[in-house]
C-alpha cells in the first residue's frame, strides 16, 4: 500500500511583506579550545597556558577552567592576538635527523621546515617521532582533532616497521607478545610480525604514545634498533608520499579520522 505524501505549501511573499531580520547572538566557545583552533597548542596544553595565567581576555587574566569566549572576544598569549584560523591538515613522511618540534634553541633542523609551505597560518606536529625515526606524523591547527589523535584512550593505531641488529629470538618475540613491564610501567602491544626472512625486520603495532617506546621495548630485551619506521598511522599511510614530502588530507580521510574513538 503506498501513502500518499503531503507537502506543506509555504504562503507566496508578496511585495508589502517586510523581510524578517533575523539577530543572532555570537556563538560561545571554550577558551581552550578557541587557542587550540588558533594554532597556539592543543586544547590539554591550553589549559596549562589558562591555569599558569598565560592568557588575557579583552584585557584581563582568565585562569578559569571552561571560560568562554565569542569571535568579538580579544585573546591574547604573550601579548600576541590570537585569531581563529581555517583549519589545516597535512601529512608528513618524515626523514632521518629532524626533530618533531616546532622550534629548537640548538637551531637543529625541524619537521617545521618541511612544511614551511604548505600554509601561512601555523600548525604543529600531533604527537612525536624522535630524531632518528621516520615516517607518518600529521601536522595541524585543528586542536581538537589533536587531542583525538594524541589520547591513548582513543587506540589510534599506530604501525611502526623495526630493523634490529640482530635475529629476534623465539622467546623474546613471545615475550613481547605477551606483555613487558619498562621502568614506566607496563607495556601490551596490539600485534607484533616478522617481516624478513633474516628474522631482523619486525612489524609492531600498538597505540601507546609513551617516549621512544618501540626503541625502549627491544632495548629492553638486548636489542638495538638501527631503523625505526611508522609505516601506518591512524590510518594513513605512506602511499605516493616520498620521504621528506607531505600532502594535505582528503576529505575522506579527515572524516574517518575525526570519526575515531
Amino acid at each position: 500500500m503506498h501513502m500518499k505524501k503531503f507537502v506543506r505549501k509555504t504562503p507566496e511573499k508578496t511585495e508589502s511583506e517586510p523581510t524578517p531580520v533575523v539577530h543572532t547572538e555570537p556563538q560561545l566557545i571554550r577558551l581552550n579550545r578557541y587557542i587550540a583552533n588558533a594554532g597556539v597548542c592543543s586544547r590539554r596544553d591550553a589549559d596549562k597556558l589558562i591555569e599558569k595565567g598565560e592568557i588575557r581576555v579583552n584585557g584581563k587574566v582568565v585562569t578559569e577552567m571552561g571560560y568562554k569566549v565569542t569571535s568579538k572576544d580579544v585573546v591574547k598569549h604573550n601579548q600576541k592576538t590570537l585569531s581563529r584560523e581555517q583549519p589545516v591538515y597535512v601529512l608528513l613522511n618524515k626523514p632521518k635527523d629532524f626533530i618533531t618540534t616546532t622550534d629548537d634553541p640548538q637551531n637543529r633542523k625541524t619537521v617545521m621546515d618541511l612544511v614551511a609551505k604548505a600554509t601561512e597560518h601555523r600548525i604543529y606536529p600531533v604527537g612525536r617521532l624522535d630524531r632518528n625515526t621516520t615516517g607518518l606524523i600529521v601536522l595541524t591547527n585543528d586542536g581538537d582533532l589533536a587531542d583525538r589523535l594524541a589520547h591513548p584512550s582513543n587506540g589510534i593505531r599506530k604501525l611502526y616497521q623495526a630493523e634490529l641488529d640482530k635475529k629476534l629470538e623465539e622467546e623474546d618475540f613471545a615475550k613481547i607478545k605477551q606483555g613487558l613491564t619498562l621502568e614506566d610501567g607496563p607495556v601490551k602491544i596490539d600485534d607484533l610480525a616478522i617481516v624478513s626472512a633474516d628474522g631482523r625486520t619486525i612489524g609492531i603495532e600498538l597505540h601507546l604514545g609513551r617516549n621512544r617506546i618501540v626503541r625502549r621495548i627491544f632495548e629492553h630485551l638486548g636489542y638495538e634498533v638501527a631503523r625505526l619506521d611508522r609505516v601506518v598511522y591512524a590510518g594513513l599511510t605512506k602511499k605516493d608520499l616520498p620521504r621528506g614530502k607531505w600532502r594535505y588530507l582528503t576529505p575522506k580521510e579527515l572524516i574517518k579520522l575525526k570519526g575515531q574513538k
